[in-house]
């Protein structure tokens, strides 16, 4: 007996829904993945915000000073820089024995003075690298439980680092509830740090980054490259 098409696509179709049944539920659940930047999240929260604005005025002493220092230091070091800039342009291609030592002294000042430079910025924003670091290992210390929150409510099995995507759809990333929950758990910080207290004591892993909460400029006291004559 001959089957008819409206038979056989019935029939197929009654076989496609027994294959769907005997298919494992796990094998049908889609897995839901997003995206954060912590630091950004740590960055932006109510937390590291009002503390960035207590440290410009809690420590404007300190970093006056370092902007002061620092100042004043590129200024020195502009002008030893230059200096060997002009005794190399004097030298010519094919400097002297004398020449060539006299450059080789000029260089390991600038280098040596630079180093200092560096050394004494570093030491005059120990307060302020301080008080920062503090800061963050307060709001780092609930960076764990935050982010358990946004994968629970908002039923996350995956949650990558967004520079660890290739790409994404802006729906993915989830760094503005990461602020939510970071403000509900730790909505305010202190920027003093307790005696004797070192960063790192009671870290928690997954802290965000110095970064996240400004500090002043960096120095600009860096290591010179070393000149050379233009040729020989």
């Amino acid at each position: 007996m001959r089957i008819s098409i409206l038979s056989a696509v019935a029939l197929a179709s009654a076989s496609a829904v027994a294959f769907a049944a005997a298919v494992p539920a796990t094998a049908q659940v889609k897995q839901a993945i997003a995206v954060v930047n912590v630091d950004q999240a740590v960055g932006q929260s109510a937390a590291a915000t009002t503390a960035s604005q207590q440290m410009q005025t809690t420590y404007k002493a300190n970093i006056d000073q370092i902007t002061a220092r620092q100042t004043a230091l590129q200024t020195e070091l502009k002008q030893k820089q230059d200096a060997l800039q002009a005794a190399v342009t004097a030298a010519g291609n094919t400097p002297s024995a004398a020449q060539q030592t006299q450059l080789q002294t000029q260089y390991a000042d600038l280098q040596k003075r630079a180093q200092e430079a560096q050394a004494e910025l570093q030491q005059l924003e120990q307060p302020v690298a301080l008080a920062r670091a503090y800061v963050l290992e307060q709001i780092g210390a609930k960076l764990d439980d935050a982010l358990r929150n946004v994968m629970t409510k908002n039923k996350i099995d995956l949650l990558l680092k967004a520079g660890a995507a290739e790409a994404f759809q802006p729906s993915a990333d989830v760094t503005n509830l990461l602020v939510q929950e970071l403000n509900a758990l730790v909505p305010s910080v202190s920027i003093t740090p307790p005696q004797g207290w070192r960063p790192g004591g009671q870290q928690q892993q997954g802290a965000a980054p110095a970064a996240a909460v400004p500090a002043p400029a960096a120095p600009a006291a860096t290591t010179p490259a070393r000149p050379r004559p233009q040729g020989r």
